[in-house]
């Protein structure tokens, strides 16, 4: 989950996942990637996990991206300490196909 318009001038990574298995289909409420897998990676909150949207009071409404993307190799050679910006050079350099989904979210 990633939001482009975080105060930052370069966005912000709240989720990152890679690593998903091709036939996953979706994630049970509550499911610990740990234990597959999947890989949490670090977000712009210095930890691995999901960090909620908190867009600052009075700025508008914020977009939060989920993209999924099918890549050309079966597995990234990261570890979960990896950085976004370094996660995300590898999954586009590796990407065939993405669909995103975008949410919006204000205070």
């Amino acid at each position: 989950m990633y939001d482009p318009d975080a105060p930052t001038g370069s966005g912000w990574w709240h989720w990152l996942v890679f690593n998903i298995d091709s036939k996953t289909m979706n994630f049970a409420k509550g499911v610990d990637l740990s234990k597959s897998l999947a890989v949490e990676s670090m977000t712009d909150f210095a930890k691995a996990g999901f960090g909620g949207a908190c867009p600052p009071k009075g700025d508008k409404a914020h977009q939060y991206i989920f993209t999924v993307h099918a890549l050309d190799v079966e597995r990234l050679d990261l570890k979960a300490t990896a950085n976004p910006a370094l996660v995300g050079y590898y999954i586009n350099s590796h990407t065939l196909s993405k669909a995103s989904l975008i949410s919006y979210y204000g205070r």
